[in-house]
């Protein structure tokens, strides 16, 4: 797979995916904003129940794993997410695919919910109110790196090329020492476990199969599985009462446990049809 290429960005396109993610997530906050405009004890409520608080999730609140992706109270941040999932977003769907980067997202802010949550709990790590899609945004920009590890990006308002390796190390750099600064607060480690989160993504997921795919592939071979557990249990009842009635089921079954197929000539069509076990 070659993972390096020039990039040019200028408006990509909307679509797949990408679309679904952007535009539910500016539903969202357009919803908060109005309803905080009219009533702040309404929007306060959602950004409560939708933001990740990890003593929250250890009661019950498991959907803040993926909630808190999709609310947001900073306009200046939700900006510059939304922009960062949109124009490295539709590089790496055009790569991976759709469901794929579907797939990216929704599992990135997961695993750094999760991981997040975890590490509150030695007691280090303020349990604070994490918002945003920011450990989605990072993850997706790990895939882009990984992707396209040549690629230059122009970075508003620098009008220079800089390769995105540089950009990779500028963010983990920035958000580390805010993350120490800030006296290890729970946002920042979230955002560093997102460019962790999409590299894992990449080596263990995408690499091999889709993570829908891999689903799917142990659902049917457990329904395989099952069928055939079936067939040898109903083949040794068969031998069994073969037995009783004085036959020998070696004239019927092989080695196996399978039905033997009839000679061709007793056979009531003659040979022309075929025996399928």
């Amino acid at each position: 797979m070659r993972r390096t290429g020039n990039l040019q960005f200028g408006f990509p396109r909307f679509h797949g995916a990408l679309r679904y993610i952007v535009v539910v997530s500016a539903g969202i906050y357009i919803a908060i904003v109005l309803l905080s405009a009219f009533t702040r004890q309404a929007g306060d409520q959602i950004l409560a129940l939708g933001g990740l608080f990890p003593p929250a999730v250890g009661h019950g609140w498991i959907w803040q794993l993926v909630s808190y992706g999709f609310v947001d109270r900073d306009p200046w941040h939700f900006l510059m997410t939304m922009l960062a999932v949109y124009f490295l977003g539709s590089a790496v769907q055009e790569r991976i695919g759709s469901r794929a980067l579907l797939e990216l997202y929704l599992s990135s802010l997961v695993g750094a919910g999760i991981l997040g949550s975890v590490f509150t709990l030695t007691g280090a790590i303020r349990p604070d109110i994490v918002f945003g899609a920011g450990a989605a945004a990072n993850a997706i920009l790990m895939v882009f790196y990984l992707l396209f590890r040549e690629a230059p990006i122009m970075l508003f308002p620098i009008p220079i090329p800089i390769p995105v390796k540089y950009i990779v190390i500028f963010t983990a750099a920035v958000e580390g020492a805010y993350f120490l600064l800030s006296r290890f607060a729970l946002y920042y480690l979230v955002l560093l476990l997102g460019l962790v989160t999409g590299y894992l993504w990449y080596r263990f997921l995408w690499r091999r199969a889709s993570l829908s795919a891999v689903v799917q592939d142990r659902v049917y071979g457990m329904r395989n599985s099952y069928h055939r557990w079936k067939r040898r249990r109903a083949a040794r009842k068969f031998q069994v009462y073969m037995r009783k009635h004085q036959h020998d089921p070696k004239q019927y079954f092989d080695e196996y446990g399978n039905f033997k197929p009839p000679d061709d000539g007793d056979k009531k069509d003659g040979g022309k049809g075929g025996w399928v076990n």
